[in-house]
């Protein structure tokens, strides 16, 4: 039940609606058919026995159907992770006359905190927040299975951050349960302790 609730919260309004409303027309007609046709029509189906049987088989490929296509979170965009774009810069060393340079170094992103979080709180974070009811890392102990292994998917601290901002999957946001400090501090503790 909890991870159901988990999951309900996590999709977006118009799916949770889209949802509500083929699920309240399904109970309706439930509804209908149980109690409120059988006392007015004591023969009910009766010789309409085919037409019911195929209304009730369209109200639940309806139902199934509202799962599948309600039932799944947004996918967020992913970052261009290793395809940095290149930066252009513009010069000139006469008027009237443009140089664009294509700069397309790349830097590896870095393991610690984004922000300034403070690796050392966050990890009294993670422990308080009950990251590790949910989540595997080494660094805690912890072993929940929930979410993502932490270890094997070793975040950079701004993903971390991102993650417990927003939510996603299971993961409930924590924006306003952590302070943005909070955040920033385990987002480091992560990062740090899953790529030493």
């Amino acid at each position: 039940m909890l991870s159901t609730a988990l999951v309900v919260s996590s999709l977006s309004t118009g799916n949770k609606i889209g949802l509500a409303a083929v699920g309240v027309s399904f109970i309706v007609f439930a509804l209908v058919c149980s109690f409120v046709l059988p006392a007015r029509y004591p023969s009910f189906p009766g010789k309409h026995v085919g037409w019911f049987v195929g209304l009730s088989a369209l109200f639940f490929v309806a139902m199934i159907s509202a799962v599948i296509f309600f039932g799944v979170e947004k996918k967020e965009p992913v970052a261009n992770a290793g395809n940095p774009t290149p930066t252009q810069t513009q010069s000139s060393s006469l008027p009237g006359q443009t140089t664009t340079t294509t700069n397309s170094a790349t830097t590896a992103p870095t393991p610690t905190g984004a922000g300034g979080g403070d690796a050392a709180a966050g990890k009294l974070v993670f422990n308080s927040a009950g990251c590790g009811g949910c989540h595997t890392l080494k660094a805690t102990g912890s072993t929940g299975n929930v979410g993502p292994n932490l270890d094997q998917l070793k975040p950079d601290a701004a993903r971390v951050a991102h993650q417990v901002e927003v939510g996603g999957g299971p993961m409930p946001s924590f924006k306003s349960a952590l302070s943005p400090k909070q955040i920033q501090d385990v987002a480091a503790f992560v990062a740090t302790s899953t790529h030493s």
